[in-house]
């Protein structure tokens, strides 16, 4: 693809995910770790002087309208008044809806490669406000290191893992179960009051017991195939739910061990094997 320029949009999973109450506007208050991986999405893309925003490929269940490629390009145009436009090809790897991130990380990656294509020079902060119009998970992406998340997941600060899990390799698994983020935070039996509690607290390897997914009860309820995926990979490890699932992961101490979790896995559900990232792989692009 000539005069294409490619970048990489990770995979992310919440080590955690605590849901500490709601506020007025119906929004769920959290506390999370997010923790990107070395799994990516590819994005290709080509700036072009005519002002459009294209997107050159078919994705299966995504109109180029609900895009979230389309409308990050879109959104960086309003915001600056940039009349430079960009051609897209999106190579999707990660799960679609699997509470992995994809379709976030993928709207960063457009803003972090647009604002350095376009010579815009829109500061971090600045990238992160435009993210959050897109949709909550957006700005960690651009934040761009592990990050505890408090707010409605916007407000985030750098967490250094516990030594325990440095070095740790994640395998995660996706069942074939679509789980609808919204229905989730809407159910009656969500409970929406764990006590919050402190960075230091997720750091110290002593407290893992106190972590956990809040959503991990009522998804496994309502989607027995997360539940079933869930329980196959709890003997290798405190597996746990990304997000509103459906992935689910769990983190071993090396990559044989991983390649072995992953090629005894059942063979109706995806799975990759992924190290964290410390920094996003485009994080120096600002």
């Amino acid at each position: 693809m000539q005069d294409f320029q490619t970048f990489l949009a990770p995979a992310k999973i919440n080590l955690f995910l605590h849901i500490t109450g709601r506020r007025a506007d119906g929004y769920h208050t959290l506390q999370s770790v997010f923790q990107l991986l070395d799994f990516y999405d590819t994005i290709h893309l080509k700036a072009t002087n005519t002002g459009q925003i294209k997107r050159l490929n078919t994705l299966k269940n995504v109109p180029e309208s609900q895009d979230l490629c389309v409308r990050a390009a879109q959104a960086l145009q309003l915001a600056t008044g940039c009349k430079q436009g960009v051609e897209i090809r999106i190579e999707k790897h990660i799960p679609m809806g699997g509470g992995l991130g994809g379709g976030s990380s993928d709207a960063a990656t457009i803003l972090l490669a647009l604002n350095h294509l376009w010579q815009l020079n829109l500061s971090r902060t600045q990238l992160m406000q435009i993210g959050l119009t897109l949709g909550a998970d957006v700005p960690v992406f651009i934040f761009g290191q592990t990050a505890w998340a408090e707010g409605i997941g916007e407000v985030l600060s750098p967490v250094n893992l516990p030594e325990s899990q440095k070095n740790s390799y994640y395998v995660v698994l996706t069942p074939d179960e679509h789980v609808s983020t919204a229905q989730i935070f809407a159910n009656l039996r969500l409970t929406r009051d764990t006590k919050p509690l402190r960075i230091a607290d997720f750091s110290s390897s002593g407290n893992s017991s106190k972590f956990r997914n809040d959503l991990e009860t009522i998804v496994c309820e309502d989607f027995p195939a997360v539940a079933t995926t869930l329980n196959w990979l709890k003997p290798y490890g405190e597996a746990r739910m990304s997000g509103s699932g459906a992935s689910v992961f769990v983190a071993v101490n090396s990559k044989q061990v991983a390649d072995e979790v992953l090629a005894n896995k059942p063979a109706n559900i995806r799975g990759f094997v992924a190290k964290g990232l410390a920094k996003h792989p485009h994080y120096n692009l600002i």
